[in-house]
């Protein structure tokens, strides 16, 4: 039997924070519930079966902590709400919306978007060294980032840090125009969109000017010791493992590191390990070291993404 139901929402830009980017999110609840969803000026109506429709409005509740103060809903909000509501982790859910990590210069909050990113953050703030594995998409670099500038702000460290190892990924460094350091900036690029977020342009040259803010090569960490620093290593697949024990073993006291990267692209010649493969075995079991593994599912660009990453899941197995 057919039953509906009309949500009544607060204002416009509620229904457009609900709706999302040409109603995108209306069209993703439809999809996962199977109900017959439309927005109607500031009134959802969903109809379709008694469970369909049950199951649609209870996701839409869960989400109402954003879109009632107007905040941005994406297809990863709406999957974690799915997720919350089969696993009857609601409460979790509240905590996950509440937890604000910060506000861009934009004015957008910034917060973890799945169960496995909350994870994440949690385990960044208690522990000095964390390592995050997982697929392009999944904000292993920008929440790491984002979590370090606010600390660096909040002046729990005098130092930020951002280091990745300068491997090709069919292209050489020759080929690209500049000195060293213009040739080194197109790979530290995602290090850098990260901190724009909070930074303003010409504060970031200041604090880079001062070296309280450093983005370097891999290769400039040896015969360091990092005190009081926040550290994040990106891209660690493609260390050696020579080159990772030397970036682990720069962390000095009342220090932080972050070790990110995608086993599954690494550039490194097919004779040679990755250092953070051969990482995780060795480290697994140290105690005070923390390790979060996200998969497709905690993508949160384009929805296209996590298909594309899926797919080469399945043809790789």
């Amino acid at each position: 039997m057919k039953t509906a139901k009309t949500v009544e929402l607060p204002s416009i830009d509620s229904a457009i924070a609900l709706s999302g980017y040409r109603e995108e999110n209306i069209k993703t609840l439809a999809r996962l519930t199977g109900a017959d969803v439309v927005m109607r000026g500031q009134e959802l109506l969903i109809a379709g079966t008694a469970n369909q429709v049950e199951r649609c409005e209870k996701i839409v509740r869960s989400l109402q902590r954003l879109w009632k103060d107007a905040k941005t809903i994406t297809e990863a909000d709406i999957a974690t709400a799915v997720r919350a509501l089969d696993t009857k982790r609601q409460d979790h859910l509240k905590e996950l919306h509440q937890d604000v990590l910060a506000t861009t210069r934009r004015g957008q909050e910034i917060r973890a978007k799945t169960f496995r990113q909350s994870k994440y953050v949690r385990a960044i703030r208690k522990h000095d060294l964390t390592f995050c594995i997982g697929p392009a998409g999944t904000g292993k670099t920008f929440l790491a980032a984002i979590i370090a500038v606010q600390a660096l702000l909040n002046d729990e460290f005098e130092r930020l840090i951002l280091t990745r190892p300068a491997v090709e990924a069919g292209e050489k460094l020759g080929f690209l125009p500049g000195d060293l350091q213009q040739k080194i900036n197109p790979y530290l690029r995602p290090l850098y969109d990260a901190l724009y977020e909070l930074i303003e342009p010409e504060k970031m040259t200041n604090l880079m000017e001062r070296g309280i803010i450093e983005v370097a090569p891999l290769a400039y960490m040896r015969g360091r010791t990092l005190n009081n620093s926040f550290v994040i290593m990106d891209e660690a697949q493609n260390t050696t493992p020579a080159q990772m024990k030397m970036v682990l073993t720069r962390l000095g006291f009342r220090s932080r590191m972050v070790v990110t990267g995608d086993v599954t692209q690494t550039d490194l010649p097919s004779d040679k390990q990755s250092g953070l493969t051969v990482a995780v075995k060795i480290l697994r079991k140290v105690e005070g070291i923390a390790f979060c593994e996200f998969s497709q599912a905690d993508v949160v660009r384009h929805p296209l993404v996590q298909k594309i990453v899926a797919a080469y899941e399945l043809h790789e197995k």
